[in-house]
């Protein structure tokens, strides 16, 4: 009787094993890998800044939701707030804002669908093109256009630009990680049978 149950301990592990390696390549596990979630730093290397030139910073990008938009300030010279509307925005109507950012290095996620507007909160430089429009696109398949810096990323890693989301492993790394996890199977398979 303790073969029996030493035999069907055996063959469980040895089932576990065969689907843990076995799934990814079978398709039933997969990682949310292909949306391509990016971080944009608003202004690239120069960030949040009155020299920069936000409107030709963000012509041509494509923001979804799940993306991350960082701003880079000082925060002793300027902060961000986000405005409710369209007018405020084209305005610079600064006075009553939905949220103020005052850190020097601001993270937000972008959660739903929709515009979002943000500004200086120093009226002068929201006037002279301090500001950004948000429109956050539902999430999608990637985006067909990579830019030029986005290229850059993939083979260095760098703040100023945008990130792109790490591929799936390549085939040989996820032949290296399954041929570990046998080798584990067996050798939990024949350590209980003894």
């Amino acid at each position: 009787m303790a073969n029996v149950v030493t035999m069907l301990k055996m063959v469980m592990v040895m089932v576990m094993a065969l689907v843990v390696i076995m799934a990814p390549s079978l398709g039933l596990i997969r990682l949310v890998v292909g949306a391509q979630l990016r971080h944009h730093v608003v202004g690239d290397d120069r960030g949040w800044d009155p020299s920069s030139d936000i409107a030709t910073w963000s012509s041509g990008r494509s923001f979804r939701v799940g993306d991350k938009i960082w701003f880079a300030y000082s925060a002793a010279q300027e902060s961000i707030v986000e405005l409710k509307s369209k007018d405020e925005y084209e305005s610079c109507d600064v006075r009553n804002p939905l949220r103020m950012y005052t850190d020097g290095l601001d993270s937000i996620e972008l959660v739903e669908e929709g515009i979002r507007y943000f500004a200086s909160n120093k009226l002068e430089s929201c006037k002279k093109g301090l500001k950004l429009h948000v429109e956050v696109m539902p999430l999608g398949k990637p985006d067909t256009q990579v830019s030029g810096v986005a290229t850059v990323v993939e083979n260095s890693v760098s703040i100023v630009a945008d990130a792109v989301a790490p591929t799936t492993p390549s085939g040989s790394v996820q032949l290296y990680g399954n041929f570990m996890l046998l080798l584990v199977g067996l050798w939990l398979c024949s350590y209980m049978a003894f």
